[in-house]
């Protein structure tokens, strides 16, 4: 079904469609800044560091300057919360997603996030330990996933019924793959695939897996079973926003095999949730920025002189210039180019050579359980073989002890199947009354009585959800072997006197241990340039 496809008029004899709102990030504002005609700075604040962008980039910059004792600096954010993918709504008895819901278990890699998680004591005890103990109230309740296929829920995400023995031996195998990939190292001694993405191997055989599609990957091994390639573009749609057809190799095999990270009093593939996603990490994160975040905040001109950078910044109808020693740009690295006018050629070239897959989020907020279909129980993440959205979380399946009469789905749906330009196009224009008559349609193939226990349904519309990783843009060459460096690289390694680079775009990719780190890093490399002594948590 495509994504025009999902949004519908209300068929005859179906019961009125329930209220709610037609939300996301601000477009409004954002296109501002095509259209110019900005009010002069009839005010100038001086800080030490500004930070543009309240995302998780952002806030983990602002963490690690607090943590470091660093005051003199201020997060803008455009939109009216910070949190950026990683924001939450409040109903009446539960909180709930709107955007990323779960982080997995950290590996020994993801120095930081193990930091923030001993820090907000989540994770007890060493963060270094090989299997640290999560406090349980965040480890993810049973059953944690299930899939729905032919009328049936199997348990886990990989289908089982009806298949002959050479399918299941071809998941067999691929399991076993992906595991040994977990465990390889290349030439360099570095791990084929480690997240933060920055401490993967820069050997050859696997960066050159960049050039080709996942699906291309697949094939060429001989892993042909339609599961497992329903499962490996589940798998780029969930991270990426795009099928695995438009899908690096390298990031499809990285999304299977970065992740090692163990637990103590939990199985290894154990994820970190709460009713509200991961709006807590955010909130952890921004603990040490509090009153140092202001919202509403539009920049629309930046520049870069001897001794500060300055930077315009529209409140409502007035113009502020801030005077900054440093700036960290934590924002998506396309607005760039837009509001820094003597931004470099290579580097402007680099921000905008990469697009950004559109998404829709949905809460439904329920009076009740809908009725069930056979096979496997309800569980956290319940995800549908063969429709166009990916499935829902259950906001309250973390207080599975409590008695609750209601609860809220949140539905996701990456709009992979138009360009990206096609997708925003549709979350511009389309109604949320055909959204929602297409959501709820999709759902009562599955919950035949959904409909009449939605007591509300809010639609959020992100049209750059996530930098793509199409082939080709992750792995243009490593600077220290004397090769060109790709455009992400680029991003990555930018850093001018007075400007530094944050954001997950220069990952390539849009992961919360990704966002954190560029974060981090950046916040490291202005206290190195300060004077600043701290301790790495990179």
């Amino acid at each position: 079904m495509g994504a025009a496809a999902l949004a519908g008029c209300s068929p005859v004899g179906k019961p009125s469609l329930p209220p709610g709102d037609l939300v996301g990030m601000s477009h409004a504002l954002g296109h501002r800044l095509r259209d110019g005609q900005f009010p002069a700075p009839p005010e100038i604040r001086q800080t030490g560091v500004l930070i543009v962008g309240g995302g998780i980039s952002g806030l983990s910059a602002a963490w690690k300057l607090a943590n470091a004792a660093v005051d003199d600096f201020l997060v803008l954010e455009m939109e009216s919360e910070a949190g950026g993918n990683s924001r939450a709504g409040q109903s009446p008895f539960i909180a709930y997603p709107w955007g990323a819901h779960y982080l997995p278990l950290p590996s020994r890699e993801s120095k930081a996030v193990r930091e923030l998680l001993a820090e907000l004591g989540v994770l007890q005890g060493d963060p270094k330990a090989a299997q640290p103990t999560y406090d349980e109230r965040y480890l993810c309740a049973t059953p944690q996933e299930r899939v729905y296929r032919n009328g049936l829920w199997d348990e886990g995400l990989l289908p089982q019924r009806g298949l002959d023995a050479a399918e299941r031996e071809q998941q067999k195998r691929f399991h076993e793959r992906m595991e040994a990939i977990k465990h390889t190292k290349g030439n360099d001694g570095r791990p084929a695939f480690a997240i933060p993405m920055e401490y993967s191997s820069h050997d050859p055989v696997w960066r050159k897996l960049d050039r080709i599609p996942f699906s291309q990957w697949l094939n060429d091994n001989g892993f042909t079973a339609p599961t497992l390639h329903w499962l490996a573009n589940y798998a780029c749609r969930d991270d990426y926003g795009m099928a695995h057809d438009q899908t690096s190799a390298w990031a499809g095999l990285h999304y299977f095999a970065c992740r090692n990270g163990e637990a103590s009093n939990a199985a290894s593939d154990t994820v970190l949730t709460a009713p509200e996603g991961n709006a807590w990490l955010a909130r952890g994160l921004a603990r040490g920025a509090a009153g140092r975040v202001l919202t509403d905040a539009l920049v629309w001109r930046i520049e870069e002189g001897k001794s500060t950078v300055a930077v315009d910044v529209l409140f409502g109808a007035k113009t502020v210039r801030f005077e900054a020693q440093q700036l960290i740009w934590a924002a998506p690295a396309f607005v760039l180019p837009r509001v820094w006018p003597a931004m470099p050629g290579e580097l402007k070239a680099a921000a905008l050579a990469g697009d950004y897959a559109p998404w829709l989020t949905a809460n439904l907020h329920l009076s009740d359980f809908p009725e069930e279909r056979h096979g496997a129980p309800p569980a956290w993440d319940n995800v549908f073989y063969d429709s166009p959205g990916l499935g829902y979380v259950v906001a309250t399946h973390q207080l599975i002890r409590r008695r609750l009469s209601g609860t809220v789905f949140t539905y996701y749906r990456a709009l992979h199947d138009v360009t990206p330009a096609e997708g925003r196009r549709l979350l511009l224009e389309t109604p949320r009354e055909a959204w929602a008559e297409g959501i709820l349609a999709e759902l009562e193939r599955v919950h035949p009585d959904i409909r009449r226990l939605t007591t509300r349904l809010d639609i959020f519309r992100n049209g750059h959800a996530m930098r793509r990783p199409v082939p080709g843009s992750l792995w243009g060459g490593h600077s220290s072997r004397g090769e060109p460096q790709g455009q992400r690289e680029k991003l990555a390694n930018f850093q001018s006197r007075r400007i530094t680079l944050a954001h997950a775009d220069l990952s390539g990719f849009s992961l919360f241990e990704e966002a954190q780190y560029r974060g981090v890093l950046a916040a490291e490399r202005i206290m190195r340039t300060r004077g600043v002594r701290f301790k790495s948590s990179i």
